[in-house]
């Protein structure tokens, strides 16, 4: 029996076919390249009279031009059968770009980018599609680097992270987490000289091209956390410890709390009970994320080495936290591909319906930030029921607010009361002050269109003044756009910019912040620039939020982006902006389209549309 070729397409760097590990005859044209890249990464298989208007629309036979690419792509890949039909299938012809997760480290450090060297000006949709494609893909392969760093680091493979953490900064340069990742591998590889170079290299770096300084949680990095020395010794204390660490960061005493949770881990190596340790590592890597800001990348090891640890003990329930611990991080950085893929280990792993209930939730978040709002209130709304049904108010509240935004996000005024307000009373019950101001934030939004201004000021102040009481810059971002909004509807424009600019600096300053809230902000700063006819000001926000949108892949604030680009006179932007809106399931945003130069920072219509 003959053995069948192994072909492989090539499409990180120069792009190439290869068959069985051989270099064959390759596809003629940048045009063939582009449209075999487009056919493999379309979400669902695109019409040949799609694929003629992209690619050929100034050829005399479109359609005949794109069987001739059709044909030249069948002939260079050597197997029969593909790409044919209508829409055009690709069956199972698969690519590099397409399964990096399973990419050997070799390959996905020699990773570049997509469709190196292919540029198409005489298609410019095409174009657009390329660069966001581009920037989505270089997302993702620094998404996977930061991931095999970080369970090198976890599993005391120091030196072998390094390579790993300096090709994620390469990728993204201004991203604080990267830099503090690779000054972590450095330190704890032993060598401290070539840690603090790294800072000493990042913080230059950000003066000069940010106009920022680095946070303090860089400079923490080059120092590794010595193991603590307990007073005490056995199960007992570790236990003993363990519990108090997790209600003194209820109570808000983190320091003290981190402490404790650092000395019930070491106890529990000293004893050697896996079991505990490893649910000693969940909950520092947990407070870690949650009730210290900037520590996310720190929360990401610990959190790795307690998933380890509970996998050797057989410990399915701490494993399912630290998956969806790992998941959040993910969720909130806005690398989609990784998020789901931890949570979807943790979901398999769940045998309890509060359980199910915190990772659906999260779940929820990933894709309503991502603009996937069918799946969103699939998931977020499985969540509140399970929720409620085990008694778990808190995490009813928690999904139920997300349900509520995305209602707002979408002008289903309506339904936006029913969460919210539900939200309100559940926190409110349970004296969840940590969470208070996001919900108060968003009841806030909601008065101020339907004209309650006096409520939605209470609402926004209340929620400012405790989301900078938590010193939380989700809350402060969304309290301060918030309170923008109500200076601009108010004709106060100098206050509107001046809470704009507050909020944008909360929203974006942390290296750890939550993307989508960064973006929302911006989109709102856009707004109200555009609304003002201030170009200066419009022209490098709305640069910023399509940047950080494709980056993100947070596709609905990718469109709007693209809005702003068109109002602000872009002749191609409007077209994106269309090609972006189908898949986007938002009758407001639909809306906005057709009005394209005319966004307004007041606030949207005070009618509600029909709820879901």
């Amino acid at each position: 029996m003959r053995d069948v070729p192994v072909v492989e397409i090539r499409l990180l760097g120069p792009p190439r076919v290869q068959r069985s590990g051989a270099a064959v005859r390759q596809p003629r044209g940048r045009k063939a390249w582009g449209l075999l890249g487009y056919l493999l990464l379309a979400e669902r298989p695109p019409s040949r009279r799609r694929l003629s208007d992209l690619f050929f629309a100034d050829a005399d036979d479109p359609l005949g031009a794109l069987r001739w690419s059709l044909a030249e792509l069948r002939r260079a890949i050597g197997v029969p059968g593909l790409l044919t039909g209508d829409p055009v299938l690709t069956g199972a012809m698969t690519a590099d770009v397409l399964r990096l997760a399973a990419a050997s480290d070799d390959d996905l450090l020699a990773t570049g980018e997509l469709l190196e060297g292919i540029e198409l000006e005489s298609c410019p949709e095409f174009e657009s599609w390329l660069l966001l494609e581009r920037r989505r893909i270089a997302s993702e392969i620094e998404a996977q680097l930061r991931q095999r760093a970080i369970s090198r680091l976890a599993s005391g493979q120091a030196e072998a992270a390094i390579p790993f953490a300096a090709k994620a900064v390469a990728i993204s340069p201004h991203e604080q987490g990267n830099h503090e990742l690779l000054v972590r591998s450095l330190a704890a590889s032993g060598d401290r000289v070539a840690a603090l170079q790294r800072i000493s290299q990042c913080a230059e770096l950000f003066r000069r091209e940010l106009g920022v300084e680095v946070t303090s949680s860089l400079h923490e990095a080059a120092t590794l956390v010595p193991d603590p020395t307990p007073p005490l010794s056995g199960r007992a204390a570790a236990v003993s410890q363990l519990q108090a660490g997790r209600a003194a960061i209820v109570a808000g005493a983190v320091d003290a709390g981190l402490q404790c949770l650092r000395q019930a881990a070491t106890l529990a190596v000293q004893c050697r009970d896996k079991t505990l340790e490893a649910r000693a590592l969940a909950a520092l890597g947990g407070a870690l994320v949650h009730a210290i800001r900037g520590h996310d990348e720190e929360g990401a090891i610990v959190l790795h080495q307690a998933l380890l640890v509970a996998e050797q003990a057989g410990e399915r329930s701490t494993a399912v936290l630290a998956l969806r611990e790992l998941g959040f991080i993910e969720v909130q950085a806005g690398r989609r591909q990784t998020a789901d893929s931890w949570l979807t280990r943790a979901q398999q792993l769940t045998d309890t319906a509060s359980e199910r209930a915190a990772i659906l939730g999260v779940r929820g978040m990933n894709a309503s930030d991502r603009g996937d709002y069918p799946t969103a209130f699939e998931q977020l709304g499985e969540s509140v029921e399970l929720a409620a049904s085990c008694g778990d108010p808190r995490q009813q509240a928690w999904s139920w607010s997300l349900v509520g935004r995305a209602h707002l996000l979408r002008a289903e005024y309506a339904s936006v009361t029913t969460a919210i307000q539900g939200t309100l009373d559940l926190v409110r019950r349970e004296r969840w002050i940590a969470f208070l101001p996001w919900p108060q934030a968003l009841a806030a939004e909601l008065d101020l269109y339907a004209g309650n201004l006096n409520d939605s000021t209470t609402g926004f102040e209340e929620a400012w003044a405790l989301g900078c009481q938590l010193n939380d810059p989700c809350w402060e971002g969304m309290a301060g756009r918030g309170l923008a909004l109500l200076h601009t509807a108010r004709g106060d424009h100098s206050t509107a910019t001046e809470w704009l600019d507050r909020a944008l600096s909360r929203a974006g300053q942390e290296p750890d912040r939550y993307q989508w809230v960064h973006a929302h902000v911006l989109d709102a700063a856009i707004t109200a620039a555009l609304a003002r006819n201030d170009t200066n000001r419009a022209h490098p926000l709305a640069a910023a939020l399509s940047t950080l949108a494709a980056r993100c892949d947070l596709r609905e604030l990718q469109a709007r982006a693209y809005l702003h680009l068109a109002a602000l006179g872009d002749p191609q932007a409007t077209t994106r902006a269309r090609s972006l809106a189908p898949a986007i399931d938002n009758p407001h945003l639909q809306t906005l389209i057709p009005t394209v130069g005319k966004l307004s920072a007041q606030p949207a219509p005070k009618q509600p549309t029909h709820p879901l």
